[in-house]
């Protein structure tokens, strides 16, 4: 019998090796097909109820087909004045364009600017193109070039949309290949092991073979929603996630290899210790990104689901995968550092006599350490408000130069503000006259023209549908403007007044103010419900009120200062003069979740030394062995993230520079400083209601903390 069970115990690690094989071998490719459900229709990520969603659904009556228009802008050379055989061949270049392929409907006529130096024309063209879609453009732009003396711009949404497909383009190779080339550096830097750094790897690359598999199934049969940047914060919090549990799980099973040494006893000691706390922060970035569901804006609400099934694979992989691997290879997967019987402090060589000193410190002096850090913090809080989350500009979107940023500046220049992109008004048709007339007395409104039978405006009977007429009311300013923005309200507030006409404004720029309002709404919903899932998740794990309450705080504060700082980067720095209205929201979760995280780590292992040594030594015992493998999987995580960088969106720009920061920030200053001061100077009755009181906790010499080193 017990032959039969050493042979079970040995079978099981290779069987769930095998498993994993068959799941990368079989699963693996998904990863690179993932984009191929994956949609950059920014019109798919409006507010769910918002009036400009209901614009936008109204708009689809008035087009027998479902069509993307494309700006053509040109300009005369060496700024001089556009010619009547330049307009001609501009107009005659769009009427060929007709019927092409990839077009839809009627080009409309090239319009001469004010200043006559420039012309535009609109371009309809298919919206479901997909990459073929900067081959139509090209085409397009091709045709529009052959009017002599000029120089030709693609701008409007299909620009848009192409330069974003294109900033997107290769982000399954380019992504997950500097995001793990960044991780296996670190590793082997910190570890100084060869075998261990790839089987780390390896775990969190299996883990997101398996869950780009079920996104894409899901994506695919329309449950949940995927764009590229909803594709890219997957790849990074799976690889982020993978490799931070899995550097608790080895740290803890070489300290248990060098005080059993059986592997399978070591490893079962491992999983005893490590389990809880693995799977209490996987429930705490799973949960937090869930709450985003409560979101109304549907790009929020897709990355909650998409996130929460990746944390799910990470804890999947690290626990069943990574354990069968190491049973397997024993002290060998730390070759050339192999555990030895004396060996059981830190995870990472040489951090022993660091973390010993900052125990020593947080020993001699908590009330000054815990001083010291909260003012420096709340001090960077001071700025959070300074930052301006009221969205992007076009010309900021995309860090880069993108060439429809460059022609909707030129657009810009030569005609109204809101050329390429006017407030959309529906109303009623026998309220036309009374709506346009409000219109166009409305401040901020250039011209204001119903749409046409003909499909051209001013040029035929307005086209009527369902009793509604469809208006294009041009802004002053630019459409990403604040100014265009008060324009909107303000045409709003004026249409709405117009007795029986049920009208309704909407438009890109009443999209970014809707978008606007959304987000402060969710902010005002999500946040708290996130904080109460991490307390109660805290509350089970620690089996404490004050202590989960305590942790909340602090990476709440945390948050604060990340923001504050970013705000002065973003700003001082890097020269953005404000964030996506989503960026706060998504920095919160992801701060919040993951920074609880290091703090469970943490925690857990202080009570359960506390425990057995009482509250004072608890802490310095649980700094002193979890600082190293703490701190490592901190740098780890906040590279992954700094990882988005390389995608030339400002969106993912800035959360790449808030999640890299604030885990830093997180990680060396308030679970190695903060906590551990304020744990250790509010004593045993930070455990409140817990019995920890009740076990021996009399102040002990300044050498305890080195009694608990040695120890290790």
């Amino acid at each position: 019998m017990l032959s039969s069970t050493r042979l079970v115990r040995r079978l099981v690690p290779v069987v769930l090796l095998v498993a994993w094989l068959g799941v990368g071998g079989g699963l693996g490719p998904y990863a690179g097909k993932l984009g191929d459900v994956a949609t950059n229709d920014q019109a798919a990520f409006l507010p769910q109820n918002a009036e400009s969603t209901k614009v936008n659904e109204a708009q689809k009556a008035f087009r027998e087909d479902e069509t993307l228009p494309a700006i053509v802008v040109w300009t005369a050379e060496d700024g001089g004045r556009v010619n009547a055989e330049q307009r001609a061949a501009a107009t005659k270049a769009l009427a060929n364009l007709d019927g092409a392929s990839g077009t839809a409907g009627r080009s409309s006529p090239a319009l001469l600017s004010k200043d006559g130096q420039a012309l535009q024309g609109i371009v309809q063209v298919q919206p479901d193109l997909g990459e073929e879609l900067p081959v139509v453009l090209d085409e397009v732009e091709e045709a529009a070039s052959t009017v002599p003396g000029t120089t030709v711009q693609m701008a409007g949404p299909a620009a848009s949309q192409a330069d974003l497909s294109d900033a997107f383009a290769g982000i399954d190779g380019l992504l997950l290949g500097v995001a793990l080339v960044t991780v296996l550096i670190i590793l082997l830097l910190v570890y100084r092991s060869v075998l261990l750094p790839l089987v780390i790897i390896i775990s969190a690359v299996l883990a997101l073979a398996l869950a780009c598999a079920v996104v894409y199934a899901l994506a695919d049969r329309d449950v949940v929603r995927v764009d590229g940047q909803v594709q890219g914060i997957l790849s990074i919090l799976v690889i982020g996630a993978a490799t931070d549990y899995a550097l608790l799980l080895t740290a803890r099973f070489r300290e248990e290899l060098a005080r059993h040494g059986d592997r399978m006893t070591s490893m079962r000691a491992a999983l005893r210790q490590s389990a809880g706390p693995i799977v209490a922060s996987a429930a705490t970035v799973a949960l937090g990104l869930i709450a985003l569901l409560l979101s109304d804006l549907t790009n929020n609400r897709a990355l909650g689901p998409v996130g929460a099934i990746g944390i799910v694979c990470a804890v999947l992989s690290s626990l069943t995968f990574l354990p069968a691997v190491l049973v397997l290879l024993g002290r060998s997967a730390y070759w050339p550092a192999r555990p030895k019987p004396a060996d059981t402090g830190s995870a990472a060589q040489g951090s022993k006599g660091i973390w010993h000193r900052i125990a020593a410190l947080v020993d001699r002096a908590p009330r000054t350490v815990w001083a010291v850090t909260l003012a420096g913090l709340l001090a960077c809080s001071a700025f959070a408000p300074t930052l301006n989350s009221k969205g992007v500009p076009l010309d900021e979107i995309f860090v880069n130069d993108a060439p429809s940023v460059a022609a909707q500046s030129t657009l810009s220049k030569h005609f109204p503000g809101g050329s390429g992109n006017p407030a959309v008004i529906i109303t009623d048709a026998d309220r036309l006259g009374e709506t346009v007339q409000t219109a166009q007395r409305t401040e901020g409104i250039a011209s204001v023209a119903p749409v046409t039978a003909s499909g051209r405006p001013g040029r035929g009977e307005p086209l009527v549908v369902d009793g509604k007429v469809l208006v294009n009311a041009t802004l002053e300013e630019a459409a990403d403007s604040d100014a265009a923005q008060r324009a909107v309200s303000q045409l709003r507030e004026a249409v709405h007044a117009v007795p029986g006409s049920a009208a309704l404004v909407g438009g890109y720029t009443a999209q970014r103010y809707d978008t606007q309002e959304t987000s402060e709404r969710d902010r005002m919903v999500i946040v708290p419900v996130v904080l109460a899932i991490i307390l109660l998740i805290l509350v089970g794990l620690l089996r404490s009120l004050l202590m989960p309450v305590l942790l909340v705080a602090t990476v709440a504060l945390n948050f604060l200062a990340t923001l504050g700082v970013s705000a002065l980067v973003f700003q001082g720095v890097l020269g953005f003069s404000g964030t996506d209205a989503s960026v706060p929201l998504y920095g919160f979760v992801f701060l919040v979740a993951l920074g609880v995280d290091y703090n469970i780590f943490l925690m857990s292992r202080v009570r359960e030394e506390s425990l057995c040594h009482g509250t004072r030594e608890g802490v310095l015992r649980g700094l002193t062995a979890t600082g190293g493998v703490i701190t490592s999987a901190g740098v780890v995580l906040a590279a992954t993230f700094a990882a988005l960088g390389v995608i030339p969106l400002a969106f993912l720009v800035q959360i790449a520079f808030i999640v890299a920061f604030g885990v830093l920030l997180d990680t060396l200053v308030v679970r190695s400083l903060l906590v551990p001061a304020l744990v250790r100077d509010i004593g045993p009755k930070a455990w409140w209601p817990g019995d920890l009181s009740r076990r021996k906790d009399q102040p002990e010499p300044p050498v305890a903390a080195e009694a608990a080193s040695s120890t290790r």
